[in-house]
């Protein structure tokens, strides 16, 4: 009877797919389902990033559920990670294979975007009913989803069962993508920072490569984590823990959790000023390993006050606990607060204690080096004050918008702030202006070539009329956060084609200072008339689909466009205008902008961002690197340099947000410029920002931290560029000027060249040990406060107030000292 079911139990098993079965769920051991794009690459990815050994103790399985069976290059990598590794064959709308995967008992459901696709709505309206089907299966999912677009983000909200506050969450590929590039406006390089910190790598250097690259390859190992602060902090201000944690212990603390008074969510706060931390806050770090960190928890007053070697603080031997707070540490938080600087002399209790004017410490704060404290002025003062801003940036451009010559955008069109109240949106973090129409926005070329730009943000953007919508709303918003004033926010130049730039008009219609130019970003023409040698920074981007022939190609606009500009030379006599009859003026203008900021003479000194579909291509941006063409991404000369970005590099948020779900937030505040959960349900209503009345609450939303970059060539802090330590920079920012630094952009000393010019070539260093020795050619990656005391005065620089405000940030929107108009 046995032997007759032989060839029948065979034929079962021979037609059994080898990726059927349930998983077995061990006991105690966690596991993640991946699903969405699964393709050997997008694995490989993600297993590299989500498996790195710097991660503490990852006992969580993955399973992998996908429609088809992996091919052979896939199955040998699930052969060699299997015992941390599943695959199933199924689909995600069909229950059973949920059932079959146990995504009810799963940590989390993580659902993967093809980057690459045609049709990027189509992509995110599958995934998105991918998290429909998991949530009707189970409501009490976690899930992570990457999506392609921003606004598909508003159908998410539409699924009752999603809620971001019980781990739910969403990462926006061209928001953030977007975002980066916007920070790389204001402080060059920043990108890259971000990008790095991230991502987990090892960041070893070598003896085989380059001193430059040896620098940034250490700063590419420093990875974000979050901690518990031991007792010992509770009681100090930020900056005292800040600077306690940076000198004793090693560490950078960037940010901490503020739970409301009244038992609200927790927010997020970074680099506050001001307030006193609770116990048991959760601090956000940046560290080479999970293993460093936890020096903040261990830290205590009593037995490591002494310690030298930050390697020895282990955990505490103190017996005196009571409910895990060590009792000495409490009573003597607030000692150390007093007694946190290095040479003995007590700092304010309140960290920076900021004058009236938000710009000055108090004469009673000495800093450590001696230097004399100016007296702080109030801001009724007609005559310009002799104070040290709080971020001092040289050289000082002058804004084109406020000093006498041809604004871009009509008179009628420029907001008037005497006669409304709603200079912000509804929710007081961005900048808003009743909408116009794209037509009083339009340049054509002899209106731009006649207008003063100087110091402001290009975008050369190649896109057909039916081309996918990018969202040029995420690149603008964070240029036009709050937290800056309206003198200094840069105006944003769009060159493109005019058919595709209406159909994003809606989301920009409400933003102030954007000029569209109807051009080609190919045509040099085009790019003199909008001052492109002036501006601080040309940002290439492309909305064209990539081709299923040759995806390797979908980047040939952006790198031409690249190699354009960096042929390009400027001199004083601008050619390639047509004709007009009022060209005279044009350059008498443009000559008399180049004389109060010379612009780069070579094209190559353009302060440039390129985003890349494809990383291979990166190797065609710059000619004079020594990069192979199979180095990864990160180390490549153009990434490190912040002059290159590509999507890829936002693959490892998705490991990052299952591992730390803050760590999203703290980045998509750092570089949305302040996008909170109520502006994206106002946002996802589809009829763009909302003005507001101005009220304390939506004033006080300003007072919030800003990325920006100083330099050492001049100003309060170029002593430190003379030959001193990175400690003693970043001790006397904190302490003076409330500014937390996170690393250094330094120049590429390629040849001999010792050229200050803040347009050279220059790679990042990310939080560089305590000991690195500083030029006064670097430029410092900092965390700024908010400056309460440079408020735009309507006639401000019309050249009849004749008031003079010193500035505070970088970038065009300030008045140089002694350009009196």
């Amino acid at each position: 009877m046995f032997a007759a079911c032989i060839p029948e139990i065979f034929d079962l098993i021979g037609t059994r797919k080898s990726y059927g079965g349930n998983y077995m769920k061990e006991p105690n051991r966690r596991h993640i389902v991946v699903c969405g794009h699964i393709t050997y690459e997008s694995v490989l990815h993600f297993l590299k990033d989500f498996l790195h050994e710097d991660r503490e103790d990852v006992d969580v399985e993955v399973v992998f559920l996908h429609r088809s069976e992996p091919d052979l290059e896939f199955e040998g990598l699930l052969k060699r990670q299997h015992t941390r590794v599943k695959y199933f064959q199924g689909s995600l709308m069909n229950a059973m294979d949920l059932e079959r995967a146990k995504v009810h008992d799963a940590d989390a459901c993580l659902v993967l975007a093809n980057k690459y696709c045609p049709d990027p709505d189509a992509e995110d309206a599958a995934n998105i009913m991918r998290v429909i089907s998991m949530k009707n299966y189970c409501e009490e999912s976690r899930i992570i989803i990457q999506l392609m677009q921003y606004h598909n983000k508003a159908y998410l909200l539409n699924i009752p069962s999603w809620d971001w506050k019980q781990g739910d969450d969403v990462i926006c590929l061209a928001e953030l993508k977007l975002g980066f590039i916007a920070q790389s406006c204001l402080a060059p390089g920043f990108s890259t920072m971000m990008a790095n910190l991230f991502a987990m790598r090892s960041g070893e250097p070598s003896d085989d490569m380059q001193a430059w690259q040896n620098d940034y390859i250490q700063g590419t190992g420093c990875e974000m984590y979050t901690e518990t602060l031991s007792p010992t902090f509770t009681g100090m201000t930020f900056s005292q823990a800040s600077e306690l944690c940076f000198v004793k212990l090693k560490l950078l603390l960037l940010a901490v959790e503020v739970r409301p008074d009244d038992g609200g969510d927790t927010k997020i706060s970074i680099n506050p000023r001001g307030s006193k931390i609770p116990a048991n806050t959760v601090g956000f770090f940046i560290a080479q390993s999970a293993e460093e960190v936890k020096r903040a928890w261990y830290y205590c007053k009593a037995c490591h006050e002494d310690v030298k070697n930050e390697n020895q603080i282990k955990k505490c031997k103190c017996k005196n606990f009571i409910g895990g707070m060590m009792v000495h540490s409490v009573l003597k938080s607030q000692q150390i607060g007093q007694h946190i600087t290095t040479d003995g002399k007590p700092v304010q209790p309140n960290g920076v204690a900021a004058t009236k004017s938000g710009l000055q410490p108090p004469p009673t704060a000495v800093a450590k080096t001696g230097s004399p404290v100016k007296k702080s002025v109030s801001m009724k003062e007609e005559s310009a004050p002799e104070i040290v801003p709080e971020n001092p940036r040289a050289p000082i451009r002058q804004d084109p918008m406020r000093n006498g010559h041809p604004v871009i955008v009509q008179p009628a069109s420029d907001f008037d702030f005497e006669k409304t109240e709603m200079k912000y949106d509804s929710t007081g973090m961005f900048h808003w202006t009743p909408a116009r129409s794209i037509d009083d926005c339009i340049l054509d070329r002899n209106q731009a070539a006649m207008t003063v730009l100087n110091g402001h943000v290009v975008v050369c953007l190649f896109a057909h009329s039916d081309s996918p919508l990018i969202g040029l709303r995420n690149l603008v918003m964070p240029l036009r956060a709050s937290n800056f004033h309206f003198h200094e926010l840069k105006h944003v130049v769009i060159v493109g084609a005019v058919d595709y730039i209406k159909r994003e008009w809606k989301t920009l219609q409400n933003l102030p200072k954007i000029s569209v130019l109807n051009g080609s970003p190919l045509s040099r023409a085009d790019l003199r008339a909008v001052n492109v040698n002036l501006c601080d920074m040309c940002v290439i981007l492309s909305a064209k689909v990539p081709s299923n022939d040759d995806p390797t190609l979908a980047d040939k606009e952006a790198i031409l466009a690249s190699l354009n500009i960096k042929a390009m030379t400027f001199g004083d006599i601008i050619t390639n205008i047509e004709s007009m009859g009022d060209s005279k003026d044009a350059l008498n203008n443009m000559g008399d902008t180049t004389v109060k900021r010379p612009g780069p003479i070579y094209g190559t000194n353009v302060p440039m961002i390129t985003e890349l579909v494809n990383d291979s291509n990166v190797q065609f941006l710059d000619q004079d690197d020594d990069d192979d063409p199979d180095t990864e991404l990160y180390l490549t000369q153009p990434f490190a340099c912040g002059t290159a970005f590509a999507v890829s590099v936002l693959d490892s948020l998705m490991s990052t947000t299952y591992f730390n779900q803050n760590a999203l937030t703290l980045i998509r505040s750092l570089i949305t410029g302040g996008a909170t959960p109520e502006l994206e349900l106002i946002l996802a209503e589809g009829a763009g920002l909302r003005g507001g009345y101005s009220t304390p609450e939506t004033l006080g939303n300003r007072d919030r931290c800003r990325v920006g970059q100083i330099s050492l060539t001049e100003g309060p802090l170029a002593k430190y560029g003379e030959g001193a330590k990175y400690i003693d920079l970043f001790v006397a920012a904190l302490r003076q000027y409330g500014m937390l630094c996170i690393g250094l952009y330094r120049i590429l000393f390629r040849d001999t060249s010792t050229s200050t010019d803040a347009s050279s070539k220059r790679y990042v260093i990310t939080n560089p040990p305590n000991d690195f020795n500083l030029l006064p050619s670097d430029q410092v990656f900092v965390l700024m406060q908010f400056d309460p005391g440079m408020e735009y005065r309507p006639g401000w620089g019309d050249g009849k107030t004749g008031d003079r405000i010193p500035r505070s940030s970088q970038g065009g929107g300030g008045q140089k000292k002694g350009d009196a108009s």
